[in-house]
């Protein structure tokens, strides 16, 4: 995957696609637990713009991502393919 491949994960905002780990629910407990901590700890980035949370990307740097987009979207767009296809 190229290192600098942005991705429009809703509203304008993009993230690095070559350093998504994980594109996760944020509905289970553990996920929950998670987003808490980076809030508290300042290693989240909320770009939901006010909506509600869909989709947490966990980076590589240690920081995650929340997005009002579904899991599935982002991870289409992740792999280069288009929405149609899914």
């Amino acid at each position: 995957m190229d290192a600098f491949r942005f991705i429009n994960i809703g509203f304008g905002n993009t993230v690095n696609a070559g350093k998504i780990i994980a594109i996760v629910s944020p509905d289970s407990a553990p996920v929950k637990r998670l987003v808490s901590k980076a809030r508290e700890d300042g290693r989240a980035v909320d770009a939901t713009q006010g909506r509600k949370t869909k989709a947490v990307l966990i980076m590589e740097n240690d920081r995650i991502v929340l997005s009002a987009l579904l899991p599935e979207t982002i991870s289409v767009r992740a792999q280069g393919r288009k929405e149609e296809e899914i």
